[in-house]
């Protein structure tokens, strides 16, 4: 079984670089799309091309700045590459950001309603 991670208070400098990398990688909305494209499994450039609308170009250069982040895992496949969630962790991000979003979403919807009351 996993041990929890123990995170240090006050942050120590390095962390907080590395926590701020990884949310600038995953915080542009073209990765988000394809981190949610690759949550239904492994797709190639070429279906995430068309899955998207995007060009080939741009899903390439995306998918590579994901990987050299270890996001997402890359295979060979033939004469085609494989693109793969390696960090299922980002699930987990998402979700809790998502469930902040309902609950202000929520809340503002009920100020809205008590206003036009």
């Amino acid at each position: 079984m996993d041990r929890p991670v123990v995170i240090p208070h006050p942050l120590p400098e390095p962390l907080i670089e590395l926590i701020a990398q990884r949310f600038r990688i995953i915080g542009e909305p073209m990765r988000i799309r394809l981190l949610d494209a690759l949550r239904e499994g492994p797709m190639t450039v070429n279906e995430l091309t068309e899955a998207l609308g995007a060009t080939q170009q741009n899903v390439s250069k995306h998918v590579g700045v994901l990987a050299q982040a270890g996001i997402v895992g890359r295979e060979k496949d033939g004469n085609r590459v494989r693109c793969f969630i390696a960090d299922e962790s980002v699930f987990a991000l998402c979700e809790m950001i998502c469930g902040g979003l309902r609950r202000q979403v929520a809340e503002l919807n009920e100020l809205l309603a008590e206003g036009a009351a």
